[in-house]
């Protein structure tokens, strides 16, 4: 008895493939892009690492600006998408705050090519993350959760009335950052291996009761 073969809906099809297309391009670009930066990178080998035709790479994203771009909106979004989950809210103010630090310095740790890509981006002076209302507009909510953290910990007496939520930030991501970006060159200087499990779990311990203690009133 024959089997019968299910012909593909032809509308659905070329829709699913250009999605597959477009996502692997995308972390190919994020690959590349972190290796050699936004200078350094060739859409070619990108495409190649894709396993696409080139042509696409200007189909979907217009241009390697364009992609670059997008790299870079996919890797904070991610970012944004895993704090969002915290769920600070449903925490004391205090265990919150610890969780968020936490969450930062794990994510530098697992993620290096976040920081490759920031720090490319920062040698373009951040254009191209100008360029993107995108990426404006998405850290608006994490900002509106953190300061809603803080004013609960302010309320319930447990942290500084002095602190607004962007310079909390920018002071959580630095000492995590600083701490990844310069590894190497630290690790050379003080003569340590500061990449090292033991060396993780010590400065992890420091960051949060680092920044838990500076919100202590």
């Amino acid at each position: 008895m024959a089997t019968l073969v299910k012909t593909p809906d032809p509308a659905l099809t070329p829709r699913r493939d250009a999605s597959v297309a477009r996502a692997a391009l995308i972390a190919a670009a994020v690959a590349e892009f972190s290796r050699k930066g936004f200078a350094g990178a060739r859409v070619d080998e990108i495409a190649a690492a894709a396993g696409v035709n080139k042509q696409l790479v200007y189909h979907y994203f217009d241009s390697k600006q364009g992609l670059y771009l997008v790299a870079l909106e996919s890797v904070y979004a991610e970012i944004r998408e895993k704090e969002q989950k915290l769920s600070l809210g449903a925490l004391e103010p205090m265990e919150a705050m610890a969780q968020l630090v936490g969450f930062s310095f794990d994510y530098l740790a697992e993620h290096p090519e976040f920081i490759a890509l920031l720090t490319d981006e920062n040698r373009n002076q951040g254009s191209h993350i100008l360029a993107s209302e995108r990426l404006q507009k998405m850290h608006s909510p994490f900002i509106e959760m953190l300061e809603a953290t803080l004013e609960r910990g302010v309320a319930a007496g447990v942290f500084r009335a002095d602190f607004d939520a962007i310079n909390l930030y920018i002071s959580i991501a630095g000492i995590s950052y600083f701490f990844f970006s310069n590894n190497h060159t630290l690790s050379a200087i003080f003569g340590k291996p500061l990449g090292s499990r033991g060396a993780l779990v010590q400065r992890r311990r420091h960051v949060i009761d680092f920044a838990l203690n500076a919100l202590r009133p």
